[in-house]
């Protein structure tokens, strides 16, 4: 018998032919969906879903939820929001913000031997190396600051210079690890991760803890820097780029019609409710659909938040946006603004590799790290201050260690640079209730270690934390039957001087 072909049937294979072309296997299937709009969007919006609590024993414990909903400060803050401006690599104190005239004077003499113990590379070391570069009295509160900084000069009256940091550390590594997290060793919650476990999110389409690395390179410990350690991974950073698309995998890789993107969606739902009658101690899942939802609106909230092109050009010149030495940085230090501008808590910025690591040519590298940054840090105080967000917004610019006030010159290193000093340094904050154009602590006559209100790391992260409204003692985490802190079992307290 031979099959009459219709023109109805003509249609229906058409169609079956289009259908198939939709149709995976099961693996595809899930393989898909995890590599489109609910991978890298969702792996930070579900976290909550996937580790919500500690799973208690008993079957009748009552489950402790970790969520990014906001929570309320211990005491009324004074800041809602961060932008940590990192410069990895040690800046050097005495070429930028804390001159010391002493050391023309006594330009040339060896390091004694009590100091050449805190010097790595002992066999490069010179004599006292006075700064090349001129400070001038700045603003009305006659701050001091180097002539490689013209455009942070001018916000002198707005920013509140610490020079009296340490660490304990002299290699970046551990260094870096202390500064971000309070421990000198990888494993721990960062800084971030800390503030968002403690505060939450004020925005729903947005990751809480933002990390804008530099396209150029990443820092020292890459990404362990923003992780969040044993706290739950939800409170860990989101790396969003600052080029190109700011979250891989956030967009379908395949162009799939609305009607099989539905038929998806209904599916995971159908197993995602099977899951939860089976798994009643697990209210995670009650928000599993809701946040495929959010993950949508996520794609439009990120792009946006991102696009520097909504700006107007005098606010992208006044970055530095349109001259190559300060774009990309400048870029981020905007993306940074429109990030807290919609409700983001904690914004980082770390900078090219390690550019601030001037053990050679300290004049020539030196002066580009300032040229990069310079322009785009100062605009971005001014940017906060008009649209009123400075008063809400803490401002933090410091690096993991300073340098020495000696020379370092190795055999093949041409011009001399310095090496890392972990004795004394300066960091800066503005914003956020913190006096602004003022000086606190000092070091020695050389700059060689803090003598004058030294200010601990600890001390460091106690302060921060407490212009957002969380005392560093109450801050805990049960891990492993341990109450653990940000600033540890090491004395820490807030430096109360600096305090608006």
């Amino acid at each position: 018998m031979h099959r009459v072909e219709t023109r109805s049937n003509r249609v229906s294979h058409s169609a079956t032919r289009d259908a198939r072309e939709f149709l995976v296997s099961r693996r595809d299937f899930f393989s898909r969906v995890g590599d489109g709009l609910f991978g890298a969007a969702l792996a930070y919006l579900l976290g909550a879903d996937l580790f919500p609590y500690n799973v208690a024993l008993a079957s009748n414990a009552s489950p402790k939820v970790y969520d990014l909903k906001p929570r309320r400060p211990h005491f009324e803050p004074k800041a809602k929001a961060v932008i940590h401006l990192f410069m990895n690599g040690g800046p050097s104190q005495v070429d930028l913000f804390d001159p010391k005239p002493s050391l023309k004077k006594y330009e040339g003499q060896p390091p004694s031997r009590e100091l050449a113990n805190d010097i790595e590379f002992i066999e490069q070391a010179g004599g006292l190396m006075p700064s090349p570069f001129k400070f001038s009295k700045r603003g009305d509160s006659g701050i001091e600051l180097s002539e490689l900084m013209p455009h942070l000069s001018q916000q002198a009256d707005n920013i509140s210079l610490i020079r009296s940091m340490f660490t304990t550390h002299f290699n970046h590594e551990p260094a870096v690890y202390f500064m971000q997290t309070g421990r000198a060793f990888s494993g721990s919650p960062c800084l971030g991760s800390w503030v968002v476990y403690g505060l939450g999110s004020e925005s729903q389409n947005l990751p809480a803890y933002v990390v804008l690395d530099d396209p150029k390179g990443l820092p020292v410990n890459g990404i362990q820097n923003w992780q969040s350690g044993w706290l739950p991974p939800v409170y860990q950073g989101t790396r969003m780029r600052s080029e190109g698309a700011p979250l891989l995998n956030l967009q379908l890789q395949e162009d799939f019609p609305s009607p099989v993107l539905d038929v998806a969606r209904a599916i995971l739902n159908r197993l995602d409710t099977a899951h939860r009658v089976e798994r009643p101690l697990y209210p995670q899942l009650d928000a599993r659909i809701a946040s495929y939802e959010l993950a949508a609106r996520m794609q439009l909230s990120a792009t946006d938040a991102l696009d520097t092109s909504q700006e107007s050009e005098q606010t992208r010149e006044m970055y530095g946006l349109n001259q190559e030495v300060s774009a990309s940085y400048g870029r981020r230090c905007l993306m940074a603004r429109r990030l807290v501008e919609r409700g983001v808590r904690f914004v980082q910025i770390y900078i090219e590799s390690q550019i601030w690591d001037n053990h050679s040519n300290l004049q020539k590298d030196l002066r580009y790290c300032c040229e990069k940054t310079d322009r785009p840090v100062a605009a971005l105080l001014k940017d906060l201050k008009q649209r009123g967000l400075l008063d809400s917004t803490l401002v933090v610019w410091g690096g993991e260690f300073g340098r020495l006030p000696f020379s370092q010159v190795g055999p093949d290193q041409g011009n001399a640079g310095r090496d890392h000093g972990p004795g004394g340094f300066t960091v800066w904050l503005a914003g956020g209730g913190i006096k602004a154009g003022m000086v606190y602590g000092a070091t020695d006559e050389i700059g060689y270690k803090a003598v004058e209100n030294p200010v601990s790391v600890h001390d460091f992260h106690a302060t921060l934390l407490h212009q957002l409204g969380m005392n560093h003692r109450d801050l805990v985490y049960d891990h492993h039957g341990l109450n653990e802190r940000l600033t540890g079992v090491e004395p820490a307290r807030v430096v109360e001087e600096i305090l608006a």
